[in-house]
């Protein structure tokens, strides 16, 4: 098992940026952001590999950049030009093998 503590949420208006943190209690190969809406289920944000290679959904690529610091078993979601529709909580993820894990996730609020 490994412990994931999210940080960086807040409220912040449409156009702006928000930085969003996940710090692990070891090293991870694989780890992705995931985030879920009000009514809606849990979706997929964004996955970075240990060698650094990412994948983004479609309504976040060009916008939102995943990436990780190994040195410090943390990985970060840089959000920029934010809409209201991004309004969730976000969660980091991280791939186990056996059982994935979830951190408590941290609340980004998009006004408009």
């Amino acid at each position: 098992q490994v412990q994931l503590v999210e940080s960086g949420g807040g409220l912040v208006q449409t156009g702006g940026s928000l930085r969003l943190s996940c710090a692990a209690s070891r090293s991870i190969f694989s780890m992705a952001w995931y985030r879920q809406a009000p009514g809606k289920q849990r979706e997929w944000v964004a996955t970075i590999s240990g060698g650094g290679r990412t994948n983004y959904a479609d309504s976040v690529k060009g916008r939102f950049t995943i990436s990780r610091d190994n040195s410090k078993n943390t990985l970060y979601l840089q959000m920029n030009s934010l809409k209201p529709e991004d309004t969730a909580v976000y969660y980091c993820k991280a791939y186990l093998i056996g059982q994935d894990s979830w951190g408590q996730g941290t609340q980004v609020t998009v006004s408009s």
